[in-house]
């Protein structure tokens, strides 16, 4: 079980461990489960696979009207160089300057990304810094042509493989490019450094995102999803 705040549906939920044995024992650690993030003011969400191996508890779940969310794909990807692309108009020009790689989050990189994709304020921010921080990282930040960061992105380094996380554009850089400048800059570096290959999760709905990973050689290896617990309100005074 984990939870940090509320900050990322990863980091606030069960990851289950083995196989379902039996549907009253998955009931007892539900019911469990639920009184811990209930202590910690957060609701009970499973992170599982979404194939045969959870198909039991999926069954339990459904039966509780757990709800279905963020349906996600695991990709994968060798090592090997990146194929040449045609390059967009934000690729291009003598005059853009490379993609800023470092060891630690910049305010730049930090601000950015959590505009995109952050969820609260001050305080939640401070958590996400701390769950970056949780393994070695490169971070990638490209700016656009005023000096203003347009994109960014994050190679997380595991076992001699990289993970692809926190990729995130400006709104008004979208699709100009700046998406694939980062990612061609983090897997590059991740071949420099002797990585064995590359993973990376995104959303089913994210057609987006996906076509440019897979322009970039990345497969489709698996997927997973959420299940939240219904909201149970408090009982009401009238």
């Amino acid at each position: 079980m984990r939870a940090s705040e509320g900050v990322t549906q990863r980091a606030n939920s069960v990851w289950p461990r083995g196989a379902v044995a039996h549907t009253g024992e998955v009931a007892d650690a539900l019911r469990s489960a639920a009184d811990w993030y209930r202590r910690r003011k957060l609701p009970l969400i499973l992170q599982t696979f979404d194939d045969a191996r959870s198909e039991a508890l999926h069954d339990v779940l459904d039966t509780q009207r757990f709800t279905r969310q963020s349906e996600t794909l695991i990709m994968v990807r060798g090592a090997e160089p990146l194929a040449p692309v045609p390059q967009s108009p934000a690729q291009q020009g003598p005059a853009r300057p490379g993609v800023e790689l470092s060891g630690v989050p910049t305010e730049d990189w930090l601000r950015l990304w959590w505009a995109v994709d952050g969820r609260g304020g001050e305080r939640e921010l401070a958590v996400a810094r701390e769950i970056l921080s949780g393994c070695p990282s490169i971070y990638a930040l490209a700016r656009d042509d005023d000096g203003n960061p347009a994109a960014v992105g994050r190679l997380a380094l595991v076992g001699g493989r990289g993970g692809i996380y926190c990729m995130a554009t400006a709104a008004g850089r979208r699709r100009q490019g700046f998406g694939s400048l980062v990612l061609a800059a983090l897997l590059e570096e991740g071949t420099r450094l002797g990585l064995d290959g590359f993973w990376l999760l995104v959303t089913s709905v994210n057609a987006g995102a996906r076509r440019l990973y897979e322009t970039a050689g990345f497969l489709r290896q698996g997927s997973y999803l959420y299940r939240q617990a219904p909201l149970r309100r408090a009982p009401g005074g009238c």
